[in-house]
């Protein structure tokens, strides 16, 4: 259910004081690409942004943000800095706001073509 759930989202910022086969290494042992995220999360989306690291969001049921914590110190620090921010779809936000914004401006032309005088 919608309400049961949430999106996080985590910038992992590289630690530049290490190059990418350190990182790695440290990623393997700790078991990274199985271990994160925890069983329960959807990835939404996991991107890189050069020069700051990997952005990733996640889905996940709002019990379990405690999960995602404990992997991330478990398996990331170290190798990440770690960011979170609660995030949430805009997506449909936006198109509803558009369609309200079109209907008040398709009202305010009718209404000034009526005060027209014919």
């Amino acid at each position: 259910m919608p309400g049961d759930t949430m999106m996080l989202t985590v910038f992992l910022r590289h630690d530049q004081s290490q190059n990418i086969d350190q990182i790695h290494g440290k990623l393997d042992e700790r078991d990274w690409w199985t271990g994160f995220p925890p069983e329960g999360c959807e990835i939404v989306s996991w991107v890189v942004a050069m020069g700051i690291g990997q952005i990733v969001t996640l889905r996940l049921p709002v019990a379990e943000l405690n999960l995602v914590n404990v992997e991330l110190e478990r398996r990331a620090w170290g190798v990440f800095s770690t960011d979170f921010y609660p995030t949430y779809d805009f997506v449909p936000v936006r198109e509803r706001l558009t369609r309200e914004f079109a209907e008040r401006k398709r009202a305010a032309a009718n209404d000034n073509a009526s005060e027209v005088p014919a």
